[in-house]
């Protein structure tokens, strides 16, 4: 059953790309010769020069906006968007042409266009036709591998959550229990200075492993993440940092942990970075719910200039990433720096 989803990936692309060469040729094609036609008709004294290259590429530009704004054989999606901009440029060309005084004949660039759009159903409906299993089982794999990565994410989120309290209830709780004898041993060595100190330098050593400890747990998953919410836990990383940080949490549920996680890790390293480089500034936090997608955004305002290929924030977009999200950094000099991520959480 595995194999029947392994797609013959450079073949789509090929086969992308030469669609999309022809409907440019023959759009190119058509559009000229009735350029041609018209000139030849002897009226062209009605038909301004520019416009029988504007003919020519409004239709053109329309198909390269497509294929940069999709990147992909997303066809039917591409068709839509291509009737949505046709309609745009059509309005606008009429517009002109009446604000012109109809200096011009409005029928060939609309006419290039209405062109254009045919061609790009006919295509799409002719690839559709002859590829109908295999976009069936291209949706199909995508569907499998989002649902398997978004579970494997889950179980390591969960795998970390019990990490994090093995640490805290096992060799932490431990340390900590260590730490209390050494310090009942020291308070009866009194009359023995050199042994009271060798107890006090272990003593302060476990307090130091502790520290170290918790700040590793933390890094994992942190407590007050798990038991009160996202919101709770920017504050008590607002609260730990060295700036005037505002929270402005606008969240009325809990997410899923992995989302919760990768929010939480977002906030911590842009609070870190603008502790670290934006000294005696102040920092802003934002959170909230868009159409299916939790915004998460950090302003600072510090000096700016933050390299957005350090490896915090590298490691960030690593992370934010592999949950289909996205994640920004806008650092000009001397503005301060903002990190905005999306992070789907539906």
């Amino acid at each position: 059953m595995e194999n029947e989803y392994m797609l013959d990936e450079p073949k789509s692309e090929i086969d992308w790309r030469a669609v999309h060469t022809m409907q440019l040729g023959a759009t190119g094609f058509i559009v000229f010769l009735m350029v041609v036609i018209w000139v030849a008709t002897g009226l062209g004294e009605y038909f301004w020069p520019i416009w029988v290259w504007f003919g020519l590429s409004i239709p053109l530009a329309v198909q390269y906006a497509i294929k940069r704004a999709l990147g992909g054989p997303r066809r039917w999606r591409g068709l839509s968007i291509h009737a949505a901009l046709s309609c745009v440029a059509g309005v606008i060309l009429t517009f002109i042409w009446a604000m012109t005084g109809f200096g011009f004949w409005l029928f060939w660039p609309l006419f290039g266009l209405g062109a254009a759009l045919v061609l790009n159903a006919f295509l799409t409906a002719w690839w559709r036709a002859l590829h109908p299993k295999r976009e069936r089982e291209l949706t199909e794999r995508v569907d499998v591998l989002t649902r398997t990565r978004r579970g494997a994410l889950d179980a390591q989120a969960a795998e970390l959550r019990r990490i994090e309290r093995d640490l805290h209830d096992g060799a932490q709780a431990r340390l900590v229990a260590l730490s209390m004898q050494l310090g009942r041993a020291e308070d009866r060595l009194d009359a023995y200075p050199e042994a009271a100190e060798l107890v006090r330098n272990a003593r302060v050593e476990a307090s130091n492993a502790i520290k170290e400890l918790r700040d590793l747990a933390r890094g994992i998953a942190p407590p007050v993440l798990a038991d009160r919410g996202l919101p709770a836990a920017v504050e008590s990383l607002g609260e730990r940092s060295a700036l005037e940080v505002k929270v402005d949490a606008r969240l009325n549920r809990r997410l899923s942990p992995v989302v919760e996680s990768a929010a939480y890790f977002v906030v911590a390293e842009s609070l870190t970075n603008a502790a670290k480089y934006a000294r005696g500034a102040s920092a802003k936090v934002t959170l909230f719910e868009e159409t299916g997608r939790l915004v998460v955004e950090v302003d600072d305002e510090g000096p700016g200039g933050a390299n957005p290929d350090g490896s915090g924030l590298s490691g960030l977009k690593n992370r934010v990433e592999a949950l289909d999200g996205i994640l920004v950094v806008v650092s000009n000099p001397g503005e301060g720096t903002t990190v905005h991520a999306e992070l789907p959480c539906e």
